[in-house]
């Protein structure tokens, strides 16, 4: 049993440093792996990178992240990434990792994704050259997910985002935002590989639980959400062969 522990929108700047450290003391008993689902500063400064790293580092087990609209918002990307990447911390970004656990191989693939909306009601690449352009980017980043994603050598795979996959795990959200919160072509992406388990954050005020219309579990464990350090998901390894029971 793998056992993966994961959040989202933690928005670490100095006035929360210590929150979660606690908690996070005692991860090694709990989990084998933790996601962080994007959202990691308040503004997106290396500065807050660097209480994120102290936060979130030198934990005792391996951290995965990707980074979220928040950590975008101050053009200061690069430094964010060396201050995560110097704690240990391996960022995604249409890309993937593997993490050998007691002989057991997973695979994270992840991207921070982004918007568009959900089937029957979402954006189209037709119109002014700034409709095609926020249309396409996501058409992108979704399909770098869904290669991740088929390419990887492993066990069990894990999807790993921001941007919410599906409509389910929005509700709670005013409607008229959904477009600016995921897109079904992430969803598409997850369902076109053997995924066991999907994660997201950004919906702050959305619901936990969902499923891809190919039946991958999805789950928001944006911090507003799951309301408590991380939650933790059990996943065998037979999880990537066959749809797995309800249950997380």
């Amino acid at each position: 049993m793998i056992r993966i522990a994961a959040v989202g929108d933690v928005h670490i700047d100095r006035d929360v440093l210590g929150r979660f450290r606690p908690a996070l003391e005692e991860l090694p008993g709990q989990a084998d792996v933790l996601l962080l689902a994007g959202d990691l500063t308040r503004h997106g400064t290396e500065a807050e990178a660097k209480c994120v790293a102290t936060e979130f580092g030198g934990l005792g087990v391996p951290v995965i992240a990707v980074l979220g609209n928040h950590d975008h918002h101050c053009d200061e990307v690069p430094g964010v990434l060396a201050a995560l990447t110097d704690a240990g911390i391996t960022v995604l970004e249409g890309d993937s990792t593997v993490v050998d656990i007691d002989g057991v191989r997973l695979g994270v693939a992840g991207v921070k994704g982004f918007g568009g909306g959900f089937a029957g009601r979402c954006a189209s690449e037709f119109g002014e050259p700034e409709m095609k352009a926020f249309v396409r980017t996501t058409g992108v980043v979704a399909e770098r997910l869904g290669t991740a994603l088929r390419d990887l050598d492993c066990d069990v795979r894990v999807a790993l985002t921001h941007y919410a996959p599906v409509p389910d795990t929005l509700a709670g959200e005013p409607l008229e935002i959904y477009p600016f919160l995921g897109s079904y072509l992430l969803g598409q992406a997850i369902d076109s590989a053997p995924t066991a388990l999907a994660v997201h954050g950004h919906a702050h005020h959305g619901s936990e639980r969902g499923r891809t219309p190919g039946g991958v579990r999805v789950r928001n464990v944006a911090h507003p959400v799951i309301k408590q350090a991380y939650s933790v998901f059990n996943l065998a390894p037979e999880h990537v062969s066959r749809p797995a029971p309800s249950g997380i």
